[in-house]
């Protein structure tokens, strides 16, 4: 899958890493966030790719279908906590150990819900939203004007 052009090694990024560091969808180079996932900064999504310049949020309000991605991931993660909290106490008579653990959990895995939620939907949930492998180039430089002319390169195909 590498190729060579003009001595730079010109390879796919895979979709399981660019999913898991949060890399936009279309380019799989530029950062999706703003700093770390438990950074004491702002945890905040980019407005447009750094890379290719795809603007994330495809519509007014896209980013409210993340509270569903990310309601069915607090589903399984209470299940989860729930079961570990059985398996490791073997307690079932307290109730207040298991609602001060799935408190606790969900307290701690929020800022992952928060970024993991928009990169689920970007990624499997977007029907306009596809990788292009012309833009997944390390030398393609922040600027308009080269991610403009790979996009005068691209044919449609309908």
């Amino acid at each position: 899958m590498d190729q060579k052009i003009m001595g730079v090694t010109d390879s796919k990024t895979p979709k399981s890493w660019a999913m898991l560091h949060a890399k936009c969808p279309r380019c799989r180079r530029g950062n999706m966030f703003e700093g770390g996932m438990y950074s004491f900064g702002s945890n905040r999504i980019n407005i447009n790719c750094p890379h290719c310049h795809m603007t994330f949020e495809i519509e007014p309000g896209y980013f409210y279908a993340a509270m569903y991605v990310s309601y069915a991931l607090n589903i399984m993660e209470v299940g989860f906590f729930c079961l570990a909290t059985y398996l490791i106490t073997h307690n079932a008579d307290s109730p207040w150990l298991y609602v001060c653990t799935i408190i606790s959990g969900c307290i701690l895995i929020t800022p992952f819900n928060f970024r993991y939620s928009r990169v689920f939907l970007l990624y499997w949930l977007s029907p306009k939203v596809h990788y292009h492998p012309e833009l997944d180039r390390p030398d393609l430089q922040n600027t308009k004007e080269k991610t403009v002319n790979v996009y005068s390169n691209l044919k449609i195909i309908k």
